[in-house]
């Protein structure tokens, strides 16, 4: 491993990689093998996502990536009589 690694770096390279799969275009196929790409579109996306929302750290030689998986909190609602 060069001994310039930047974990931030790493993490940032795989948030590019999400966007790039979302931006990425269908090539021309039907059917199941349309519906096997779309599927491996998904989970490429979801892979990359969730490691280029990483905190990364490196310490002593090893790379440790801390993903919250926690569902977002709901917004707050507000009463309905009380005005904006």
């Amino acid at each position: 491993m060069p001994e310039a690694f930047d974990p931030a770096a790493m993490v940032a390279r795989f948030r590019e990689r999400a966007a790039a799969v979302r931006r990425r275009g269908m090539p021309p196929v039907e059917g199941a093998e349309r519906r096997r790409i779309v599927e491996q579109m998904e989970l490429d996306y979801m892979d990359f996502a969730m490691v280029g929302d990483a905190d990364a750290t490196l310490a002593e030689g090893i790379l440790t990536l801390t993903i919250d998986l926690r569902p977002s909190p709901a917004p707050a609602s507000r009463p309905v009589d009380q005005p904006e």
